[in-house]
């Protein structure tokens, strides 16, 4: 009986210890590609041609992502001004010197389930990473 215990908790650490690296590395770079696609979007969207980010460029965004790995029905996008002012509108773009500030959350699904074998508290499959950004409006009317 020792001996099935034994094998057994080795089996697992060593399961842990082989997975442990891989998944993270996912984590890391689902992280990563968040936030490269919140820079891209405020780069594009608070420029001095546009001012806004509409319906179309997180729609793109979501294709993107989708490219990458990502559920595109999980990404969830909230654009805000820090005035109040509605960033997603073409008709009323942002005028310069208004920040914009958009985040995109993902959820972790079951991303780091493996560590529950060895106790470590781990967050829910519905709990969310995600991605934020800030960018002053460059759009002169």
């Amino acid at each position: 009986m020792k001996q099935i215990l034994v094998f057994i908790l080795f089996a697992t650490m060593l399961c842990w210890l082989m997975f442990a690296p891989v998944y993270k590395h996912v984590l890391i770079a689902r992280q990563a590609m968040l936030q490269k696609e919140v820079d891209y979007l405020l780069e594009i969207g608070a420029n001095g041609r546009h001012g806004y980010i509409n319906e179309a460029m997180l729609a793109e965004s979501r294709t993107r992502l989708a490219e990458s790995g990502f559920v595109p029905g999980d990404l969830v996008y909230t654009v805000e001004t820090d005035t109040g002012v509605n960033a997603m509108t073409a008709a009323a773009p942002v005028v310069r010197g208004t920040g914009m500030r958009l985040t995109i959350t993902y959820p972790y699904h079951r991303l780091m389930v493996i560590d529950r074998l060895i106790g470590v508290t781990v967050p829910a499959e519905t709990d969310r990473m995600g991605a934020a950004g800030m960018k002053m409006s460059e759009y002169v009317p």
